[in-house]
């Protein structure tokens, strides 16, 4: 099976196997015959709520019908299809028509979606990593395409282990990261994805660190017993509790102990700078793999457990 055919909208628009479909209607025919998934611009929203959009040698049209797979079928809305515009859709063609000497190509997204779902994310099991995009952020969490516009929730717990407040400390609209199968509900087709057990375990952050260095990092959160300090998405220390400092804030500190029985850094802070530190999108994913069966994020030495168990929704 071709699983590069269900990445996230976006992924392969700019791609030379996508482009070459759109240099004649011979090409589009082609692509129509082999039900290929292609990807372009929706350029308008009419009065009738269909999608126009620009395939460069011909117009296409993806009525409001065919905007959307709902796996029970429930009537498109309209803010599903006016929030395409300016954006990219996947498609395959399903029809050509001809009005007015002018000749159209009849869309349907509802087509690919229902494609990516049956013969791509239904055939996942929980552990499998793939490709996914942000396509908005909410206070709980994180929503993701997962493929050809199928969008999923990954909560704001699943995002790090370092504690955040809110999806932007860690994403913006439109970034294209990796993610793990949480659980699928294949009676529903509800899919959760999760994205902390791609980044490392305590031991694997920490190995980045020795006592007596001073680092930089972010404040997250300021409790009466001390200030957390990120150091990494999936690792912070615990420095004394100072007055004025707010979180995301900019720190150095030093790092004065690492104790892996009790799965802690204890920092001092040297300094904070004012205002909030700018972010920082780059990732290091420590799962280079696509699947994992069992993640166990606390360190052998310690007896308290922090670990993810995927599993099957029945």
């Amino acid at each position: 099976m071709n699983t590069s055919m269900y990445k996230p909208e976006g992924f392969s628009i700019g791609s030379a196997e996508n482009r070459e479909c759109f240099y004649s209607q011979a090409a589009l025919e082609k692509a129509a015959a082999t039900g290929k998934i292609l990807e372009a611009q929706a350029v308008l929203c009419d009065a009738e709520m269909s999608l126009t959009v620009d395939l460069g040698c011909m117009k296409g049209i993806i009525p409001k019908e065919e905007a959307v797979y709902n796996v029970t079928g429930e009537p498109v809305k309209d803010i599903a299809v006016i929030t395409r515009v300016g954006k990219t859709v996947c498609f395959k063609i399903i029809d050509f028509e001809t009005r007015n000497g002018e000749t159209a190509a009849i869309l349907s997204r509802r087509a690919a979606q229902k494609d990516c779902m049956e013969n791509f994310l239904m055939t996942l099991v929980p552990g499998d990593i793939i490709d996914a995009k942000v396509t908005h952020l909410e206070p709980f969490g994180a929503f993701v395409d997962i493929g050809c516009g199928i969008v999923s929730l990954m909560s704001i717990d699943c995002i790090s282990v370092s504690r955040i407040s809110h999806p932007r400390d860690r994403f913006y609209t439109g970034m294209h990261i990796k993610a793990v199968i949480k659980s699928i509900d294949y009676e529903t087709t509800r899919i959760y994805v999760s994205h902390k057990e791609l980044l490392g375990t305590w031991e694997e952050n920490t190995a980045r660190f020795e006592v007596g260095q001073t680092v930089a990092g972010i404040v997250r959160s300021i409790e009466s017993y001390g200030i957390f300090v990120e150091l990494a998405p999936n690792l912070a220390g615990l420095a004394e509790y100072r007055d004025g400092i707010t979180p995301g804030q900019r720190a150095a500190v030093y790092i004065k102990n690492i104790i892996p029985e009790k799965m802690k850094i204890k920092l001092v802070l040297v300094d904070a700078y004012g205002g909030t530190a700018p972010l920082d999108y780059r990732f290091d994913y420590f799962e280079t793999g696509t699947h994992i069966d069992k993640w166990i994020y606390s360190p052998q030495a310690c007896d308290r457990l922090i670990e993810t168990e995927f599993e099957t929704v029945s």
